[in-house]
């Protein structure tokens, strides 16, 4: 599983997407976002703006991605 670690409390879904190169820009993640092709938690997730924090795990295109406190 790969993982993303937090600078602040959250992180947006679209901005974890670029951040782990799932996707090349925001209008790419909103698009793939929108089409319910990404899983939060093991649910699909049509908001780009979601914010996801430490433990959340955000799910694509057969990768597994999670969320990591900054304190950890």
């Amino acid at each position: 599983m790969e993982e993303i670690r937090l600078r602040d409390e959250y992180i947006k879904l679209g901005q974890a997407l670029k951040l782990c190169g799932a996707v090349q820009s925001g209008v790419e993640a909103k698009t793939v976002i929108q089409a319910g092709q990404v899983r939060v938690n093991g649910q699909p997730e049509l908001q780009r703006g979601k914010k996801l924090y430490s433990g959340d795990v955000i799910e694509y295109q057969g990768r597994s991605i999670r969320i990591q406190g900054h304190d950890h």
